[in-house]
């Protein structure tokens, strides 16, 4: 078992968490900001206010981009698969 195999194999997991992240964390982060520009104009300062919105446009974000995400993890599920032989040895 090679110790370059495993690292990279962890460097690939890691990339794949940070760019299957990336995009709700994004959404969320847009919709924070608005919301925030929205309350600092109005002076209207509900907690509520800042979380429903950024809740729902996330889910609606990672319900669009499911098939994306899938064909993502599957992929790297695949190339782990096919590189457990190279573990053994």
């Amino acid at each position: 078992m090679s110790e370059t195999l495993i690292i990279e194999l962890v460097r690939e997991a890691l990339l794949m968490v940070c760019i299957i992240a990336l995009p709700p964390l994004a959404v969320s982060l847009l919709v924070g900001l608005v919301i925030s520009i929205l309350q600092a104009t109005t002076q209207v300062q509900e907690q509520s206010l800042t979380f429903v919105p950024k809740i729902i446009a996330v889910f609606i974000t990672l319900a669009v981009l499911a098939p994306w995400t899938a064909r993502v993890m599957v992929n790297f599920t695949n190339r782990v698969y096919n590189r457990i032989p190279d573990l053994l040895r």
